[in-house]
């Protein structure tokens, strides 16, 4: 038997011997012609890659790695690149704790005041500028008394906040050395597209710096319910609690977005993370450069509301898409234009406009001073338009008055809205009237919830037209009040006794 099987052996390799001249021949006369059939060398390189024919449901760009440089491609080299420009950010602050027996001398004795206490909260934000410009997000320093960034070296910085907007959810912070900070390059986030890979960096859960890897899911999100923005993009790269203000980067090593929320049940990923484009980040951090006191958004003259799919049928339209013109004024660079209430814009230079949202986006991403083209349906017809993008008019210069006296109004800053003041407030620019533009933390009209962009529009049976009128009521000697509020477009009316 053991001399059956050495015989076998033995002519199988005769036979591979003999048949190595033929089949170096076949592979030589193979490579010289012409390529209209596979030659025997397509087949033996298909087998070694893995290539399974025609009928192959793995279609064919798909195939095993082959060699040892494909088995061992890393996304490393693009986190030893960019990762030292993602730091952490520790924002502190110090809550008032309330006790019933507050102002008791007999309560307070024995138990007494009751204490300050310290509340923190943790992010992430990415250098953008090696002056040491950080980009963040609002809600992770929000109401903070301090704020501190650690770099990925180690080092621990005081930061400065230069510029936040709360309707963004987006802030930018300045730390100081005498060497330039690592950043990431600012890339553009119109360019993406889903499926594209991507990475997540940051610190969930205060763990320490993570990546995470996923694809671009979605486009354009919006109606998450994170900030006044609609326009988000969505990926699966696993962002948990910590990697707000964090990183997402394509495969090019460039910021395209600033991670800001998850959707999630229970507190951990799901595969649903939501960025602020790159684009939008980029104009935010230009007016925090600029020295800004708020992010100004080109002013045109013009406000718009969302096109329904009764709108869309009324106006013959496909599907609803674009963003209704809703009201013009007259001296408006839109008005100037030639843009009418009724009107549906449906791009912005070339860039599709598919929602309100999208509008808003477009539009905050242009700079002031500049035209820009708009894409319209008039009439049932499609035109064209430049229109001018200007600075939101300052109007009178607002007199800012801070109320006093008893009453529930103390403690609030209030002045006269402009379009410009409405802007800063994240109000819609053609309201009139008397707005809280600023709060005392501690004081009644704190306690009793106003807040900043209330417009108050009558006090005891008085209009209020000016804030020297309102400051004038709020020294009224009465325990009884009565006033009416316009808080995002809804009237609060409230009686009560103080």
């Amino acid at each position: 038997m053991r001399a059956k099987r050495l015989s076998l052996v033995l002519l199988c390799a005769f036979m591979v011997f003999a048949a190595a001249p033929a089949v170096r021949q076949a592979l030589a006369e193979d490579a010289a012609a012409p390529k209209a059939d596979p030659g025997l060398s397509d087949v033996l390189t298909d087998l070694l890659h893995g290539v399974e024919g025609e009928n192959s449901t793995s279609g064919p760009d798909k195939r095993v790695p082959f060699g040892r440089e494909e088995v061992q491609l890393s996304f490393a080299p693009l986190v030893k690149q960019t990762a030292p420009a993602v730091v952490n950010v520790y924002a502190s602050q110090t809550a008032k704790v309330t006790s019933p027996f507050e102002g008791d001398p007999f309560f307070e004795e024995f138990f007494g005041r009751a204490q300050p206490r310290a509340q923190s909260s943790l992010g992430s934000g990415v250098l953008v500028d090696p002056s040491g410009v950080v980009v963040t997000n609002f809600h992770v320093i929000k109401d903070a008394d301090e704020v501190k960034v650690a770099t990925a070296d180690g080092r621990e910085f005081t930061s400065k906040v230069m510029l936040k907007d709360e309707t963004l959810d987006l802030a930018v912070l300045k730390i100081e050395s005498d060497k330039p900070f690592p950043v990431i390059a600012i890339g553009d986030s119109d360019a993406l597209e889903v499926g594209d890979l991507v990475l997540a960096i940051g610190n969930p859960f205060g763990v320490g710096q993570t990546t995470t890897s996923g694809i671009v899911s979605a486009l354009a999100r919006s109606h998450i319910g994170v900030s006044d923005s609609g326009y988000f993009i969505q990926t699966d790269a696993a962002i948990n609690p910590g990697n707000s203000g964090g990183a997402l980067i394509n495969m090019g090593g460039q910021l395209v977005g600033i991670n800001t929320a998850i959707y999630s049940r229970s507190g951990g990923s799901i595969g649903i993370g939501f960025a602020i484009p790159a684009n939008m980040v980029r104009a935010f951090a230009d007016a925090a450069k600029a020295g800004l006191d708020f992010f100004e958004r080109p002013y045109i003259g013009a406000e718009f509301e969302a096109v329904t799919p009764q709108i869309a049928e009324s106006l013959g339209m496909e599907k609803p898409t674009g963003a209704l013109v809703s009201s013009v004024e007259a001296t408006g660079p839109a008005g100037k234009a030639g843009l009418k209430a009724g009107d549906v814009v449906l791009q912005i230079n070339g860039k599709p406009v598919e929602s309100i949202e999208a509008l808003d986006y477009r539009m905050a991403t242009l700079s002031i001073g500049t035209k820009a083209n708009f894409a319209i349906l008039t009439k049932g017809q499609h035109a064209a338009m430049d229109i001018a993008l200007e600075r939101a008019p300052e109007g009178a210069k607002a007199t800012e008055v801070t109320l006093h006296g008893r009453s529930p109004f103390s403690g609030a800053k209030v002045a006269e809205l402009s379009p410009r003041l409405a802007q800063k407030l994240g109000l819609r620019t053609d309201l009139k009237g008397v707005t809280v533009i600023d709060i005392n933390r501690d004081s009644p009209a704190a306690d009793f919830g106003f807040q900043p962009g209330d417009i108050v529009r009558e006090v005891n049976g008085t209009t209020i037209d000016t804030a020297a009128t309102l400051a004038q009521i709020a020294q009224q000697d009465t325990r009884w009040w009565r006033f009416t509020v316009e808080r995002g477009g809804q009237i609060l009316r409230q009686v009560l006794r103080y």
